[in-house]
């Protein structure tokens, strides 16, 4: 656990400016839009060690994969997002000199990200020789206008001399992904232009083997200053507008930036680009820098309005649920159907910046209760868009049905570990979960019933062929498989995995009940098909423990040394850092929510006891090294009133970046795990739950909190729920009347 910010409500703030914590602070002041993103990397020049990330959604590369011997059904390359072209970059010298703050003399440094309006500031004072010059720095990426980015520097002089000042703002295609296997530079500049104030670069990335899209961006800058406009400079991968001015003692000067950022994934010409690029930048350049700041301001305010969450009496709880939602919104809204949720946002590089599971088991119900029913609709289509590449997928390993991809882009699988890609073949069953859960919450059935019966058809028909039969136990398993805790490969039977495919298969067919002939007929579906998937799923082995009480994580977990988290040496946590894969593999700790990931799906299917068991057994055993499992955990704990060990769950999965629980934060942010704070609270804390289509609550008051509020969309209304120290108010925002459970009795809601 590691903090460098301060304790705020509202913003991510410190005072302090420590090298070594360079790149922890650029992640933890990451910025958003969902159309683009940039970790909070300085804009001057800075010669220390950084990680300047700028990444643009849906812009991404099939970087080549080697493997080191022969496995039929490799994928071919490994997807990942791309660092765009470079238009943050500023160089401000004074007296001819870059400030360079790995090298400069400074004091009075303030970074701060305002998470109510989105953004960032940062000041300093430099000090050179007996000259001191206040830098001030605000910029953001507009929610109001998707394709700009606007930054503002005051430069002031505090000194009783003057000061020249030369400031060069860049549009740069110089740059290069730090995770890249061969140190390639993905973007070749198309063409450029340039005058004294405006700059303009388009830029296609690099061609590729394996026949996916090239992109192309354009960025367009516009610079305003009261120093002087200068001689514009051109160079093989740049563009830049120089200016320049002395700076009398005592007075300020202002330079704006203004950047408008387009790509090829909504043009399909470089002249329609060139084209949307000059109506957008002239109409940005109708408003003041003050007024694109408050259309920003505004543009969060309507956010926040919908889905904050007021904890009362502990700003650190305040600050990380508010800290995830922020970062949750900058990465995904909904506007775009074609975008999905990486696990790192725009923050980094990790994980390739591609689509996995999470979005399905963690930002499904979020987003179901804090958005438009259309926003998850969106996320659930994005899946049915790919079912050609799930079957090819499925296909690359002989097996029938449709395989989704663990990582992707497009549908086809490019990740590049084996366990990955094809032994987690669990991410199946939560596909098929979330189109349950979106069911099941909205009370609509009609996806499920056409493009949603498309997607289960294709999983049913995938574990149908995945299991094999035993004849010694006369029932179905599933062999060679990775649960969700990846601390454990290549196993037999384990219990999650083998439970969903069962769940997948009775489901299918339940849904197949309700299609009509035309559907049925259109995929090929037949009554022998289908009583296969009912002998499958009512045979299926699902390895439980009579005498402890509990699933059993897969055949031979309990023939492991089963020594509790708590008796470990502290100083060889977290395991990932300090043992070897060997040892990590043979342990029995579990890296994230396994057997309670499963429970967690369908908790009002267990009886308390048996939630408690496995509870009780698996939680000593984990060691929440993946940023998903704290939050399951939370929740479990809550419903078995466990209440200290659900507010340490929620406290860790909050303020897991803002802490920096995993050691791991610097290169990114743990987007899709951000959800699991707000899990924690209305599912946990608020014991949230639809069953049986009624909208029910269990809530308690931790301890540590005096009260707590949240806001949730349901069929078509909006529901207020607050909880204090005198009990739970409930209020119908708007809609019509609604009768859910509170404590186990129907309330009635009408709308005031």
């Amino acid at each position: 656990m590691k903090r460098i910010f301060e304790v705020n409500p509202w913003k991510v703030i410190t005072h302090t400016f420590n090298k070594e914590d360079k790149r922890l602070q650029e992640s933890m002041t990451s910025t958003g839009n969902e159309y683009m993103g940039m970790r909070g990397m300085f804009e001057e020049k800075y010669s220390g060690d950084t990680h300047k990330g700028i990444y643009l959604g849906g812009v991404w590369f099939p970087d080549k994969t080697r493997v080191g011997w022969w496995k039929n059904g490799y994928p071919e390359y490994f997807g990942k997002v791309i660092n765009a072209v470079d238009f943050v970059s500023v160089d401000v010298k004074l007296d001819g000199e870059s400030v360079d703050l790995a090298k400069d003399e400074f004091s009075d440094f303030e970074l701060a990200l305002d998470m109510k309006s989105g953004i960032l500031t940062r000041s300093y004072v430099v000090k050179r020789g007996e000259k001191k010059v206040k830098l001030n720095f605000e910029r953001f990426v507009s929610v109001d206008m998707k394709e700009l980015y606007a930054d503002r520097i005051t430069v002031e002089n505090l000194s009783s001399a003057s000061v020249e000042v030369e400031i060069e703002s860049a549009i740069d295609a110089d740059v290069f992904n730090e995770d890249s296997n061969y140190d390639e530079k993905f973007w070749n500049v198309l063409s450029k232009k340039k005058d004294q104030t405006t700059g303009r670069l388009v830029a296609e990335t690099i061609e590729n083997n394996f026949g996916t899209p090239q992109f192309t961006t354009e960025m367009l800058m516009e610079n305003v200053s009261d120093l002087d406009a200068k001689e514009p400079v051109e160079t093989e991968l740049k563009v830049a507008n120089v200016f320049s001015g002395t700076l009398e003692s005592g007075k300020k000067t202002v330079f704006e930036k203004r950047v408008v950022v387009l790509t090829s994934r909504d043009y399909e010409t470089l002249e329609d680009l060139d084209a949307a690029g000059e109506k957008l930048s002239a109409k940005q350049a109708e408003s003041s820098f003050d007024e694109l700041k408050a259309a920003q301001a505004n543009g969060w305010a309507k956010r926040w309005e919908k889905a904050d969450v007021v904890v009362e009496g502990n700003d650190e709880s305040q600050q990380g649920i508010r800290f995830n939602l922020f970062q949750l919104f900058s990465t995904y809204y909904g506007n775009d159907a074609r975008l999905n949720i990486g696990p790192k946002g725009f923050t980094g590089e990790k994980y390739g910046g591609a689509t996995y599971w999470d979005t399905e088991g963690f930002a499904v119900p979020l987003y179901l209760a804090l958005a438009d029913q259309s926003v998850t609709r969106n996320l659930l289509e994005y899946r049915h868009e790919q079912l050609p590449g799930a079957y090819h997928n499925a296909k690359q390993q002989g097996l029938d049905g449709a395989l989704f991809p663990m990582v992707t882009f497009n549908g086809i699988e490019c990740h590049n570990e084996w366990e990955i890609t094809f032994e987690e073949i669990h991410r199946n069953g939560t596909i098929a979960y979330a189109i349950y859960n979106y069911t099941r919450y909205t009370g609509d059935t009609e996806y499920v019933t056409h493009d949603g019966f498309d997607v289960l058809v294709g999983i049913a028909r995938f574990w149908a062929d995945r299991v094999h039969f035993s004849k010694r136990k006369g029932m179905y398993m599933i062999h060679g498989v990775t649960g969700p805790n990846e601390y454990e490969n290549n196993v037999n039977n384990n219990w999650y995995t083998n439970m969903l495919a069962k769940w997948c298969l009775n489901y299918a067919n339940e849904i197949a009940d309700k299609v009509d002939a035309d559907k049925t007929a259109e995929l090929g579906l037949t009554s022998e098909e289908r009583a296969k998937w009912h002998e499958i799923a009512d045979n299926m082995y699902l390895p439980e423990d009579k005498e402890l009480g509990i699933f059993v994580q897969h055949d031979t977990f309990l023939d492991k040394d089963l020594t509790p988290v708590k008796d470990l040496p502290q100083d060889q946590l977290p395991l990932n850092q300090h043992w070897s894969w060997d040892h990590i593999l043979r342990s029995p700790y579990i890296k994230q929510a396994d057997v309670l990931q499963g429970i967690y799906y369908f908790v009002e299917r267990f009886t308390q006891e048996q939630k408690e068991r496995n509870f009780d057994f698996y939680e000593p055993l984990t060691v929440h090294e993946s940023s998903l499992s704290p939050s399951i955990h939370a929740i479990l704990a809550a419903d078995l009133h466990k209440e200290d060990k659900a507010f340490e769950m929620y406290s860790r999965t909050a303020r897991l970046d803002l802490d920096n629980y995993n050691n791991d934060t610097n290169d990114g942010l743990h987007i899709t795990s951000m959800t699991g704070s707000w899990l924690a609270i209305v599912q946990g804390f608020a014991g949230m739950r639809v069953i049986d289509d009624e909208l029910q609550f269990a809530p308690f008051l931790p301890k540590e909190w005096t009260g707590y509020k949240f806001r949730i969309n349901f069929r078509g209304r909006l529901l207020s729920i607050s909880v204090s120290q005198e009990g739970t108010q409930i209020d119908l925002l708007k809609g019509d009347d609604l009768t859910i459970n509170l404590n186990g009795k129907d309330l009635k809601l009408t709308a005031k």
